[in-house]
């Protein structure tokens, strides 16, 4: 009985880790989607003054660049979740782990990259940057900007969840021998 409890041992946490990625994944692959879903859908128009004000997300080059980057995280975490399912069922590979581990942090880059350029903007509209002599337009399109904030809220998720699968795909990448 001993020798069984013995074999056993070692593939327990290989289990729970594979489990933790393939859920983290799959939370990842939610969050984009909501957050992509959110941001292409999110526009209001408002009248002011007698003129219609029109507030979309493709007026914005960062919102088209955070919608773009969202629509690549999605699809890179079903692709990373399908091949974490895959190559989990062939074992540990440390390999396979620095790969997975090259495609978190790159996904983790491109969608933080991502979310900075949509702060950036949503902050001047609902600051506005006097300097400059830019007013802050979330006052008057303030449904738009509460849909823009919960897409980036979401995205930031999203980026915490690549965190996480990056620290652990390079903890067992570390395993690799040279």
């Amino acid at each position: 009985m001993e020798p069984k409890n013995m074999q056993s041992s070692p593939l327990k946490p290989y289990k729970y880790l594979l489990g933790t990625q393939i859920l983290l994944r799959f939370l990842a692959t939610i969050f984009t989607l909501a957050s992509t879903w959110i941001i292409l859908t999110s526009k209001q128009t408002v009248t002011i003054f007698g003129l219609e004000m029109d507030a979309r997300y493709s007026y914005s080059s960062a919102f088209k660049f955070f919608a773009f980057a969202n629509m690549i995280g999605c699809a890179f975490s079903v692709l990373s979740l399908f091949l974490a399912s895959v190559l989990g069922h062939k074992g540990l590979v440390p390999k396979n782990s620095f790969y997975m581990f090259l495609h978190d942090l790159i996904v983790m880059a491109v969608l933080l990259a991502g979310c900075a350029a949509a702060t950036a903007v949503g902050y001047v509209g609902k600051y506005g940057e006097m300097h400059s002599g830019w007013m802050p337009i979330c006052e008057h399109v303030d449904k738009f900007c509460h849909e823009v904030t919960n897409s980036v809220m979401l995205s930031y998720f999203a980026v915490f969840f690549y965190l996480c699968l990056t620290i652990i795909s390079a903890n067992q990448s570390r395993q690799i021998q040279v």
